[in-house]
């Protein structure tokens, strides 16, 4: 199906492999075990899971996403297209959607509020694979649908963007790269693009899930002015800052934050770490002995850091030292404007040279 372990295919494939199997079966024979996928970037063998003529106009068929090195939520599941000639409407095929792909409810996104959530490459791969096959003064009427796909939305970052009741159908080059952060990265960087359609000030952006509901309980926000960053923060610092952003509040746990102080913008732990020494560093700043310096050396987390930091008064110097060293990290790369908020896992503030919202 691909070159090798390390690749995979994405939604859109499997589902415009599934939509020609099953115009084929409308066409040939029903017998159909694998297609070939005309994608962007090459041609790809798909093997189909089943394939069923309904009627002399209709049929379907099942395939799915094969494991890669990558984790994929999206991997071993099964997506159906239902596909029926019928006479000839606007155009040679019409695409909707169906069981467990999601709705679009809010601007900003690909696809207009109503629609189903096929993005706009897996469109164009169903039309152009299927259109030559379609017959003179016919249509070619293609349904996907997802069976498990409203239970595996709960995982993704669809519901925060306004996409109910499923998943999406995506996929940019056919071909989904193992552990590369682009379509993660393309996931993420819509709720930017949500948050400007809907004309939304004060913008908050946090790290993660936790970061999200802790900014929700401490600030007066709505769900929609937080924008989770992952583990891409110079990423979407700089898609905000192409947007047209140039101000907003970065919210968090000092343990992921503080990174961001030593220059590090990707703050996932395998790509780098460096969180003792640059508390070690602000704490020297700010006066701890040697003493202290080598208690923090000693300590395995932030949280540990900040006791002892607690019990000589130096919390709250060092958090400010801290905090004013992401604002200039953030200015100095990206000329970006943050209010930088600090908080421990209870979501109480350790810094207090923030502006807004406190």
């Amino acid at each position: 199906m691909t070159d090798d372990n390390y690749t995979g295919v994405t939604t859109g494939t499997v589902a415009t492999a599934c939509s020609l199997a099953a115009i084929d079966a409308i066409l040939d024979s029903p017998d159909i075990a694998c297609v070939k996928v005309e994608t962007p970037k090459k041609t790809l063998d798909i093997i189909i899971d089943e394939c069923r003529k309904l009627s002399s106009n209709s049929a379907c068929a099942v395939a799915h996403k094969n494991p890669y090195h990558d984790p994929d939520v999206t991997v071993n599941l099964s997506i159906v297209a239902h596909v029926e000639l019928i006479d000839f409407e606007s155009e040679k095929v019409l695409i909707t959607g169906g069981e467990g792909v999601g709705i679009i409810t809010k601007p900003g996104l690909q696809i207009p509020v109503g629609d189903y959530a096929i993005n706009p490459v897996p469109r164009k791969m169903i039309k152009k694979n299927l259109e030559d096959k379609v017959p003179e003064g016919k249509s070619a009427k293609v349904t996907i649908s997802i069976p498990e796909g409203r239970e595996i939305a709960k995982k993704t970052m669809n519901p925060k963007l306004g996409i109910v009741d499923g998943i999406s159908v995506l996929g940019t080059t056919g071909i989904a790269r193992s552990m590369s952060s682009e379509a993660y990265k393309n996931s993420i960087v819509t709720q930017i693009d949500v948050a400007i359609a809907l004309d939304l000030d004060d913008l908050v952006f946090v790290p993660g899930n936790i970061g999200e509901k802790l900014a929700l309980k401490r600030l007066h926000i709505s769900k929609q002015q937080v924008i989770q960053t992952g583990n891409y923060v110079g990423f979407m610092f700089e898609e905000a800052k192409k947007r047209g952003i140039d101000k907003f509040t970065f919210f968090g746990h000092i343990g992921k934050l503080i990174k961001i102080a030593g220059g590090i913008f990707n703050t996932k732990h395998a790509v780098a770490d460096g969180r003792r020494e640059i508390m070690i560093t602000h704490a020297a700043i700010c006066g701890a002995d040697t003493e202290i310096l080598l208690k923090l050396y000693d300590s395995a987390t932030t949280d540990d850091m900040l006791d002892i930091l607690s019990e000589i008064n130096l919390q709250k110097d060092v958090a400010n030292s801290i905090a004013l060293a992401i604002k200039q990290r953030c200015q100095q790369r990206f000329e970006l404007k943050l209010d930088v908020i600090l908080v421990d896992m209870e979501g109480n503030y350790l810094n207090d040279n923030m502006e807004g919202f406190i």
